[in-house]
């Protein structure tokens, strides 16, 4: 018999993501803040990519490997996704902690990766979970609210970069001679959101225990020798991909080239108001910040406005159409030489960003089965950072040799990715993904 999942409140749906606020803080402080500080430990710019690879590397084997094991565990006192949520949480809380004591290079580089991690190993099993807890007909809202959280945490850790910087920067001796001591505060404030919302979360929605069958799957998965359990995820990872939708492809398509312009922008953006704005690294790290600030104020939003206009018009329409809006905002921002007016196309790059991240979840987890859920959300996260881990490996000899070293010539490169992906995007055929339901409920039902 069917387990029907009760419809949640909003106010319960908005406790359920809490947690990613935490996650995002983190992630908005990789985005604005780590890039600036490998700067200031004396890496040159065209070795920002690879600097950056831990995030597609360690994207590419912890999420899968968590969403195969967390589609396996259960614990009646833990549950099947929390454990994971918070092992991840105080591994990215510990490394925030650290971050900006860094002495030299290696040192931060290494901690990256610990970070990237952590931030992995709690966000994985995140996607399953809202899967997990919701029906169908909220899904779109669980994942816009996650979108909503997406922004409030990316504004909060740029909103402090800027304020921070504001209030205690400006020394010249002290930005000479390595990382800046207002910067310090923006990680132990990351450090401390990092575990309290993840744990506020966790004590206040319960996991939906798992029906009989899966139970007797978990079970039999513990009965099997060390080297068969640890094998075991892999073997499911293979098998998934295998019999992966090909709906789920086709998003993969779009990804290969949004992913990878997302992956440019981030990296190059402090670069490109040096050059645009004349600033120092300091000052273009603060407004690269206030770009972040701006794009996630309007991401916050319109996340929870996109759901029903995904309902009237589609997820493919509304989708394909913020990616064209977010293209249009990075081939206007190189020329615009105004740090007030360089703020305006963010509002096409929030919009952008609100859809990204949330429509496609919708869209996948409508499709996958639920035994299933944490291992697809794996590997949809895995079309993430395989284009990170792609741009990585190349882009820095494209800047060198093709661009001629130009962070101008980079942001244009990524508007033209940008298009590329919106023109994939219109290709998604919502028809045909309904029909992959009804396929796939009939092959688990035998007929």
């Amino acid at each position: 018999m069917k387990f029907t999942k009760p419809s949640l409140s909003f106010w319960q749906i908005f406790n359920m993501n809490v947690g990613f606020l935490g996650i995002q803080y983190s992630f908005g402080l990789q985005q604005t803040a780590i890039n600036p500080i490998f700067l200031y430990l004396g890496a040159p710019e065209d070795m920002l990519p690879i600097l950056n690879i831990a995030g597609p590397v360690t994207g590419l084997i912890v999420q899968p490997i968590i969403g195969a094991m967390s589609d396996k565990t259960w614990s009646p006192r833990w549950g099947r996704r929390k454990p994971y949520f918070l092992i991840g949480a105080l591994l990215g809380s510990l490394s925030l902690f650290v971050f900006p004591h860094s002495p030299v290079l290696w040192f931060a580089v290494g901690l990256l990766w610990i970070l990237d991690v952590g931030n992995n190993m709690a966000m994985e099993p995140y996607r399953a979970f809202v899967g997990d807890k919701l029906p169908d007909k909220q899904l779109s809202l669980g994942y816009q609210m996650q979108s909503l959280f997406v922004g409030a945490g990316i504004l909060l850790a740029n909103g402090s970069i800027v304020l921070f910087q504001y209030w205690f920067g400006g020394d010249p001796a002290e930005e000479s001679s390595g990382i800046p001591h207002w910067l310090y505060y923006s990680f132990i404030i990351g450090a401390f959101l990092s575990l309290a919302t993840i744990l506020w979360s966790v004590l206040k929605t319960p996991e939906i225990p798992p029906t009989d069958e899966e139970l007797v799957e978990i079970n039999k998965i513990k009965g099997l020798p060390v080297g068969k359990q640890i094998s075991q995820p892999f073997l499911e990872i293979a098998k998934s991909i295998k019999e992966m939708p090909k709906f789920m492809w086709k998003i993969g398509a779009v990804y290969l080239f949004q992913w990878y312009a997302l992956f440019i922008y981030w990296q190059f953006t402090t670069p490109l108001f040096k050059l645009t704005l004349g600033f120092s690294t300091s000052e273009a790290a603060s407004q690269a910040a206030k770009m972040s600030l701006t794009y996630n104020i309007v991401t916050m939003l319109v996340a929870l406005a996109l759901v029903p206009l995904t309902v009237k018009y589609g997820g493919k329409i509304v989708y394909a159409l913020s990616l064209i809006g977010t293209a249009i905002a990075l081939f206007t921002i190189p020329y615009i030489s105004d740090p007030t007016l360089v703020l305006l196309p963010m509002v096409l790059f929030g919009i952008g960003w609100a859809a990204m991240m949330g429509i496609p979840y919708t869209m996948v987890s409508k499709i996958v089965p639920q035994e299933r859920r944490g291992v697809y959300m794996g590997i949809l996260n895995m079309m993430i950072v395989i284009p990170m881990f792609i741009q990585t490996l190349t882009f820095g000899p494209i800047y060198k040799y093709l661009l001629g070293g130009n962070a101008i010539n980079a942001m244009l490169f990524a508007g033209v990715f940008f298009t590329i992906a919106a023109l994939l995007a219109f290709r998604l055929n919502e028809s045909k993904m309904n029909r992959e339901i009804v396929g796939h409920q009939l092959t688990k039902s035998g007929h």
